[in-house]
């Protein structure tokens, strides 16, 4: 499975789940495309249905374009969870990943928001106990998964950011903030109107290698924004574009289909 940067643009392409306070049930879909430099690599799908307070959300993402030359990477996740209050509670997460004969899975399981279990194949090799950062036993009470941790319930746009949000992706616990930077509009096939532009920072907590280069970029150098849009009337927030600066240039995530089904 993709790490940060690129699983972290993976989950802002698909993560669009239910309406929190929708009286009926709702559904939605969408499709995103991330490029670098102007050109696509990757390309994904999703659809997600909420009812009676439980949402489900699945996507798919694969490599597009040149990425394709050299990683033909393709895969499915899938979320579920129930909404309690304003808040999104995850109960199970699951991808899967191949990329040529490589086959990746992660497996998250969780009870009240809290991480019972964690499923990863093939599993990680041995961890060196003086590079490695270990999760403590209060890093997983109270998380989300990659998909629902990009997923906002506000009472307006002006509440969006201004927030700290926990992830866990398998492997790492991070949290992301979120901070006011614009409002704007914008026009995509099933949506036109308005939306707001988060910064978003990175801070690695648990569950990964000291000094990593890369993480580092993420957390001190790289210049991350997210921008929202509503869905109706639901209170409910999700991306619509986003950009992410890695080492070598911005990832940008962009949506072609962002509506509501009837």
């Amino acid at each position: 499975m993709p790490r940060l940067p690129l699983a972290l643009a993976a989950a802002l392409a698909i993560a669009l789940p239910s309406a929190a306070s929708a009286a009926s049930p709702q559904s939605f879909k969408g499709a995103y495309t991330v490029s670098f430099l102007g050109l696509s690599i990757a390309r994904s799908t999703f659809s997600s249905s909420y009812e009676n307070g439980v949402y489900t959300i699945n996507g798919t993402v694969s490599a597009a374009g040149l990425a394709k030359l050299f990683d033909d990477t393709r895969g499915t996740i899938s979320s579920k969870g129930i909404i309690s209050g304003q808040k999104m509670v995850p109960q199970a997460f699951r991808a899967d990943y191949t990329s040529g004969k490589k086959v990746s899975a992660i497996d998250i399981r969780f009870t009240n928001g809290n991480v019972t279990s964690t499923q990863v194949i093939p599993p990680p090799g041995k961890r060196d106990p003086k590079e490695w950062v270990p999760l403590g036993a209060g890093d997983l009470a109270s998380v989300l998964d990659p998909m629902a941790a990009t997923v906002i319930h506000a009472d307006s746009l002006d509440k969006v950011c201004g927030r700290t949000v926990k992830i866990y992706d398998g492997e790492m616990r991070a949290d992301l903030t979120l901070s006011y930077v614009s409002k704007g509009t914008i026009s995509v096939p099933g949506y036109k109107g308005d939306t707001v532009t988060c910064r978003m920072g990175f801070e690695p907590v648990a569950g990964y290698r000291k000094g990593r280069k890369a993480l580092e970029f993420l957390k001190n150098k790289s210049r991350m924004m997210v921008t929202f849009a509503p869905l109706g009337q639901t209170g409910v927030y999700a991306p619509i574009h986003a950009t992410v600066g890695t080492q070598i240039g911005p990832l940008t995530i962009s949506a072609k289909q962002f509506e509501a089904v009837q």
